[in-house]
C-alpha cells in the first residue's frame, strides 16, 4: 500500500477538508477519528445501515460531559 501524505489547513472553526481523491477512494459518507498518541487516524466508517447516526455525542452535544442513562432514554423516546 502506498503512503500518501498531504498537508491540510485547519479553519478557524477547527475544520479540515478531506481531499476528494480520498473520499472517492473509500466511498465512505462518514469517518472515524482515532487518537493514537500525538497522531489522529482518519478511517472510513462502515455502518450496517446507512441510515444509522449518532444520537448523542458527549463532546458535540454536552461539552465533553457524559449523561445519565435515564436521560439518554428520555432523548431516545422523543425520537420515536
Amino acid at each position: 500500500m502506498q503512503t500518501v501524505q498531504k498537508v491540510q489547513r485547519v479553519t478557524s472553526k477547527g475544520q479540515i477538508t478531506l481531499p476528494v481523491s480520498w473520499r472517492r477512494l473509500t466511498g465512505a459518507r462518514m469517518i472515524t477519528l482515532v487518537e493514537k498518541g500525538d497522531r489522529i487516524e482518519i478511517a472510513p466508517t462502515r455502518l450496517h445501515d446507512e441510515n444509522e447516526y449518532t444520537v448523542f455525542d458527549a463532546i458535540r452535544d454536552n461539552k465533553g460531559k457524559g449523561i445519565k442513562a435515564s436521560d439518554l432514554v428520555k432523548i431516545l423516546q422523543k425520537l420515536k
